[in-house]
């Protein structure tokens, strides 16, 4: 129990021994001690919640705890004040720390704001929280509701941004497809009218052109191979007929040549307006002369196994302009006939 008594003076004859560490010292002769006999002030009991006073000029820390240890630490000097110092016994006293009981007013005991509500703001109050925990977990609370809304949002963002990317992807998609849709189709059109304006040509252009001979059989084509042939390839069309079948002019033009040439037989060269020169070999005869004109369809000669030949046929060869011999099935097709 505390006690607002001063501890108890003890003194030590110089000659006496240091005492021990509990405080207590060996006397060689004799040992003084102070008696002290408690008082019925001096016990009366302490109600309340033993708080130590507020100082008003200032002073110890309320706490009954600070009082405790201040006691301790004092009868604890007291009896090692003068241990073998060769120096008079100090006299050692404590402040009187008056005790506060309940019966003080709450305005000398200190605030009676609870400890909770440290911390607490203004919009804390407002919402309603007086207690600080609740204020704090409020807050949490709130900061995890501001948090998740943001993932939330950056989700949905997201989501937002990667269907917009999406879908326009798609629209670009669908805008290449049509746009090659449509490209097909006007290349398709232009084909087709190409080819339609192509037939036309060759159709009116197969007017003025006629096949060479009727009734016949292709049995030898351009540039085929063979020993047959002194140039080691075959360098015209050949149509097998019978002797004398008619041979016509393919289109108009004049006569360059009509007689023997070697093996080519009897031999006629027609000259067309635009330079080409067509061949007619191994006739069995020849109805017009060099010099002559003539138009398409009209009998030039006869079909006939002259020159070197194994057997009745017309050899058909073309030249260019420039005497370079092609392809006659190619020419006429160009010309709109299918030999």
């Amino acid at each position: 129990m505390a006690s607002n008594r001063p501890a108890p003076q003890t003194s030590f004859a110089p000659d006496e021994q240091q005492p021990d560490s509990f405080g207590y010292g060996k006397r060689q002769d004799e040992e003084t001690w102070e008696e002290w006999n408690p008082t019925e002030d001096s016990l009366k009991p302490i109600r309340g919640r033993h708080r130590v006073g507020k100082q008003r000029g200032g002073g110890l820390a309320r706490s009954s705890t600070v009082l405790g240890v201040g006691v301790i630490a004092a009868v604890s000097a007291g009896g090692m004040a003068s241990a073998n110092t060769g120096k008079p016994p100090v006299s050692i006293t404590l402040p009187d720390l008056p005790l506060i009981s309940d019966d003080e007013p709450e305005e000398e005991a200190g605030s009676t704001t609870p400890l909770t509500q440290a911390g607490l703001t203004t919009a804390d109050a407002k919402q309603g929280n007086s207690h600080a925990g609740e204020a704090l977990r409020a807050r949490i609370v709130l900061q995890a509701e501001r948090q998740q809304d943001q993932v939330d949002r950056e989700a949905k963002r997201a989501a937002e941004t990667a269907a917009a990317k999406k879908a326009a992807e798609q629209a670009a998609k669908e805008r290449e497809a049509a746009k090659a849709k449509a490209e097909a189709a006007k290349e398709k059109a232009e084909e087709e009218a190409r080819q339609k304006a192509e037939a036309e040509r060759l159709a009116e252009l197969a007017k003025s052109f006629a096949l060479p001979t009727s009734s016949y059989t292709i049995t030898s084509t351009f540039g085929q191979s063979g020993a047959l042939w002194s140039s080691g390839t075959h360098t015209g069309l050949d149509f097998a007929a019978p002797t004398g079948t008619p041979l016509k002019a393919v289109h108009s033009g004049t006569i360059t040549e009509a007689g023997w040439n070697g093996s080519y037989g009897y031999l006629t060269k027609l000259k067309l307006d635009d330079g080409t020169e067509v061949w007619y070999a191994h006739q069995s005869s020849i109805s017009v002369s060099v010099g002559q004109k003539v138009s398409t369809g009209e009998v030039i000669g006869r079909v006939g196994a002259t020159g070197n030949v194994t057997g009745a046929h017309l050899h058909m060869e073309v030249h260019t302009a420039g005497g370079d011999g092609i392809d006659p099935a190619a020419w006429l097709r160009s010309k709109g006939l299918n030999p």
